[in-house]
């Protein structure tokens, strides 16, 4: 009979990604996510003028990456494409909580959510750009 603390350390030798649902488990949080970014009237204006088809495939690559998933993320550098934007630490902010509301309602496990908040906050130096 296996211990708890042995299924814990199953669970946790998967990538978080696996953990998630994988791809289908990930895209359907990426769409739940952005529904509530896009609906923040504060964050909706910066993608305006964006394809939301080409958003959640660079989402899903990006997602993927930093999940510990089988992707590669092709995109334009992260710096680049958000320079200038007049993104800032608030606009982050606001990003962060969204993705943790999508995780909280999505029933992932509190572990979990700290390790993706804790993966996608990475990028937070190439986003909030001058």
């Amino acid at each position: 009979m296996a211990t708890a603390a042995a299924n814990s350390g199953l669970a946790n030798s998967r990538s978080l990604y696996d953990r998630l649902g994988g791809e289908a488990g990930v895209e359907k949080l990426l769409v739940s996510f952005y529904s509530l970014v896009l609906a923040d009237a504060e964050l909706k204006p910066f993608f305006a003028k964006s394809s939301m088809e080409k958003l959640l495939r660079m989402q899903r690559e990006l997602f993927g990456a930093a999940l510990g998933g089988p992707h590669v993320y092709s995109g334009a550098d992260l710096a680049k494409v958000h320079a200038g934007r007049g993104i800032t630490p608030r606009h982050f902010h606001l990003f962060r909580q969204h993705l943790l509301t999508t995780l909280q309602e999505s029933g992932v496990d509190a572990d979990d959510i700290r390790e993706v908040v804790r993966e996608i906050t990475k990028y937070q130096k190439d986003v909030v750009v001058k």
